[in-house]
């Protein structure tokens, strides 16, 4: 009985291609039919995925760590640069083997050690997903409010106090949830309309809400967001009072770790390219671009409002338009504005949310159990599995959230700088792609018992020093020495660098014989994309027998 039931489960074969333990339809190399990406495709996903609320808050996680404003922009702007730089280096096997992130990382890891990468960031697009839910689900709440002014009269509270929300935040964010819903159903190489159409949405919003807060900030002018004076003391987050090492950190720590999740997985979108440059050229263009505008935006709104309150500063965009709501509930005028805001904000959000994180997990969650899960269901569990991380609790703290997450690139640096070394130094861009779909000693990436002992080691190695740096960073009440603390601000960089060059190191001295004799045979990298990608066009998965993609995926390489 249970065996009919798990056939029951089973991802639907109508695409024609095998399932196993290893493949289905969504985590193949992608063909020529689905390389749908071009350069404008690319540019509007970038533009979606900077031009959002999380990187507008990024001047409110630099800011008060003691920098001054234009302390914190060279930070944004370097930052970002050098982020564009990872972006590029790392989405190369996508872009030229249309391979997804998970398979790619099976080439580091070893069959069954590349779980250890996935499960990683599955837990990632689960917290991400439920956060930036949660900010969507505010802006959703101020176009309730902008109706209802006296909506928290309305709708009373029956949530404990330690939950730290309302029901009407609560109503905002389980409406945002199922708006989010009809758009994960969209295949990733048919989502070109909604990149237009959101992305023209969320420009218009930022655009707008910059201008009026500029147009509108009276005589005073800035707040004090805006100052030359820093304001950096023993209890920064680095617990240092060095500004050169403040910048550091907003550099390393907090700029590239905040974006370090989606480095780490750029393969998943770069498959997409119909052409590799579409992908790389956008990456190294648009990415920086975007993300700078916002954050400078974010720092340069909340300056411009800071004396509407009194001097407080509202970093986060929805509680900015509550308060005017709430400050003129009888301005219609006020209200429409808040509202028409809001829903930008909204279409903002699921930009980001769904391509960036709910297809995210879709894609790992797909890699993780083929034979079960495609890309669809994936991402419904995804944005239904995202709710256990209490994302309330999350959002209430926003500033520390960003901190603390983007301290996770102490595990996500190692990780992408064992990818880099892998494919341009290691496998010198050469990749069995068949290989990558095969279980057991007869595939090259098989390793030792289905994992690479090298990428273990060398991960240990780019993370482990940083440690102590990262507890104390998560926990100031844990004080670490001085040096520990400096190593832990050069996080992402050092643990790119550590791990890389170790686990180009440890090939070197222990070499895998079959990845070895593959990598060193007579076949160009230029052959091997060309070979593999014809190959694999030729397996559209349109009415093909099971047995004749069986023999195409485990068949003989041809030289």
């Amino acid at each position: 009985m249970w065996a009919s039931w798990l056939k029951r489960l089973e991802v639907p074969r109508s695409s024609g291609t095998v399932l196993s333990r290893w493949i289905n339809n969504d985590i193949r190399p992608i063909e020529a039919k689905r390389r749908t990406w071009v350069f404008s495709t690319f540019s509007n996903s970038w533009l979606l995925t900077n031009i959002n609320i999380s990187t507008y808050l990024t001047g409110s996680a630099l800011i008060p760590l003691g920098l001054t404003w234009w302390q914190a922009i060279i930070c944004i702007v370097i930052g970002n640069l050098l982020s564009a730089f990872f972006c590029v280096l790392n989405s190369l096997p996508g872009a030229y083997y249309n391979l997804g992130f998970p398979v790619v990382s099976r080439m580091v890891w070893g069959m069954w050690g590349s779980q250890f990468a996935i499960w990683n960031r599955i837990f990632l697009s689960l917290v991400w997903y439920g956060f930036t839910a949660w900010i969507g689900g505010e802006c959703v709440y101020v176009i309730l409010q902008s109706w209802d002014p006296d909506l928290d009269q309305h709708i009373p509270n029956t949530l404990a106090a330690s939950t730290g929300t309302t029901s009407a935040y609560f109503v905002g964010y389980v409406l945002f949830m199922l708006l989010s819903a009809p758009f994960a159903w969209i295949r990733p190489h048919k989502l070109a309309p909604f990149f237009y159409a959101a992305s023209t949405v969320a420009i218009v919003c930022f655009l707008s809400l910059f201008i009026w807060a500029l147009a509108t900030m009276g005589p005073d002018g800035f707040g004090d967001t805006i100052s030359n004076n820093s304001s950096a003391a023993p209890e920064t987050a680095t617990a240092t009072t060095s500004v050169g090492w403040l910048m550091v950190y907003g550099i390393v720590t907090t700029t590239i770790g905040a974006i370090s999740a989606g480095i780490l997985n750029q393969n998943d979108y770069a498959r997409f390219a119909r052409r590799p440059r579409h992908a790389i050229v956008s990456q190294a263009v648009n990415f920086p671009v975007f993300t700078i505008a916002s954050s400078v935006i974010g720092i340069l709104v909340t300056a411009a409002t800071q004396n509407r309150f009194g001097g407080e500063a509202v970093w986060n965009p929805p509680s900015l338009l509550s308060r005017l709501i709430a400050e003129s509930p009888e301005s219609r005028g006020t209200r429409a504005a808040c509202c028409f805001a809001a829903m930008g904000l909204v279409v903002s959000q699921i930009g980001i949310n769904v391509p960036g994180n709910a297809l995210s997990g879709g894609f790992d969650l797909a890699a993780t159990f083929p034979r079960y899960v495609d890309i669809r269901r994936g991402a419904y569990l995804t944005m239904l599995l995202s709710v256990v991380v209490n994302p309330w609790q999350l959002a209430n703290t926003s500033t520390t959230f960003l901190t603390v997450l983007s301290s996770y690139s102490v595990f996500l640096g190692p990780m992408v700088g064992m990818m880099v070394s892998s494919y341009l130094v290691v496998n010198r861009r050469k990749i069995k792609v068949d290989d990558l779909y095969v279980g057991g000693s007869r595939g090259i990436y098989w390793y030792t018992a289905g994992v690479n002992w090298r990428s273990i080691v060398a991960f240990f190695i780019g993370c482990a020093p940083l440690l102590p740096g990262f507890i104390s960073a998560v926990n100031p009440d844990v004080v670490v020495p001085i040096g520990a603390t400096n190593l832990y601000d050069l996080s992402f960089i050092y643990g790119f660098v550590a791990s890389g060059f170790v686990y180009f190191l440890l090939h070197t001295i222990f070499p895998a014989r079959a990845l070895d004799a593959f990598v060193k045979n007579d076949m160009t990298a230029r052959q091997a994309m060309s070979h593999y990608r014809e190959k694999w066009d030729a397996v559209d998965g349109s009415g093909m027998d099971e047995e004749v993609v069986v023999q195409t995926v485990n068949g003989p390489l041809k030289s």
